[in-house]
């Protein structure tokens, strides 16, 4: 009897709380690139993933591009409307801004990419709303879209 109100309990818990509409005043990070095309830093947590981040535990490599800005954009951004359970907020000039919400408790994570046409990369950012860990959601969702990116540019 006690496990059938516990399970209740939890199922009613995460009903609430797992579903709720997260908005941006409820970030843990802030959004967007500075003038310098610099994402803000990731938290203290180990949920988040940057290319700009100067510690390894938050650390991944930017995507790498030889075509057009645009072209590569386009193509990125193509891969993400592919994805499910995604939405592509904002873009705007070399910068996207797309979420992806999880099957389970739909939770929300911010993505985000910034083209850096000298150096050939888009810068990437990969972050959750909420939470500590994220049990390597985020790296995990990069990685396949570089996997997706680089085979797509592959002449084959």
């Amino acid at each position: 009897m006690w496990i059938t109100i516990g399970a209740l309990a939890f199922s009613l818990g995460v009903g609430f709380f797992g579903f709720k509409s997260f908005t941006s005043r409820d970030l843990q990070v802030a959004l967007g690139v500075d003038a310098h095309g610099q994402f803000s830093p990731c938290p203290d947590k180990p949920n988040c993933v940057c290319s700009q981040a100067k510690d390894d535990e938050h650390r991944i490599p930017p995507l790498a591009f030889s075509s057009s800005p645009e072209a590569a954009l386009a193509k990125l951004k193509a891969i993400i409307q592919e994805s499910p359970r995604t939405e592509v907020i904002q873009e705007n000039g070399r910068y996207l801004h797309a979420t992806y919400k999880s099957r389970l408790f739909r939770y929300i994570d911010d993505v985000e990419f910034n083209v850096d046409p000298q150096a050939g990369v888009i810068q990437v950012k990969s972050a959750s709303r909420v939470g500590h860990s994220d049990l390597g959601v985020n790296r995990k969702r990069i990685e396949g879209i570089r996997q997706r990116f680089e085979n797509s540019l592959d002449p084959r």
